[in-house]
């Protein structure tokens, strides 16, 4: 990471209550280093256990006020089948987040592949900047890269608009994959 100024704690934060219009994300890791409150809510899913879904208050309530005052909330997760634990965790947590406003949609990794979509997670805020993330190899977040350059953000817009369009609802690729 040499030479790259990464965004983080409350900066980086700061860029999910700022955005004016729209925040979109691409997620194409097969996992996330979990936060210390996702640990027991992992626990509870894997044994069958219905999950309190109070460790996400804050960005479940976070994405009703962006829902609420007309600002768009949008990711689509490439995910490989068949699913791996975390992400049939990260499936039924996306109920939660869908009702809140926060408008999550799925592709297989395969498809993803075939649309040339980049393997790089990253967010685009009002279609004027990216925060191209980083990570550790454990998976951990590092922090973000922010490029505002107008090409850089025109082509993650045009794969933003593949992605969307090629994905399905979590409602629809949960139905079509029972």
């Amino acid at each position: 990471m040499t030479g790259v100024d990464l965004l983080t704690g409350a900066d980086f934060e700061r860029l999910f209550t700022t955005f004016k219009v729209s925040a979109f994300r691409l997620e194409t890791r097969e996992r996330y280093h979990l936060a210390k409150n996702e640990e027991e809510p992992l626990r509870e899913f894997l044994a069958g256990r219905p999950v309190d879904m109070e460790w996400l208050r804050f960005w479940l309530d976070l994405s009703r006020r962006h829902r609420d005052e007309g600002r768009s909330l949008r990711r689509v997760r490439v995910v490989t089948h068949p699913f791996s634990d975390y992400t049939r965790f990260g499936l039924m947590t996306a109920a939660h987040n869908v009702r809140a406003g926060d408008d999550i949609r799925y592709l297989e990794r395969t498809a993803a592949e075939r649309a040339e979509l980049p393997r790089s997670d990253w967010w685009l805020f009002d279609d004027e900047r990216v925060a191209f993330l980083h990570f550790r190899e454990d998976d951990v977040l590092l922090g973000a890269e922010i490029i505002s350059d107008p090409a850089v953000v025109e082509r993650h817009r045009q794969w933003q608009e593949i992605a969307w369009s090629r994905s399905e609802s979590r409602e629809e690729f949960v139905k079509n994959r029972a």
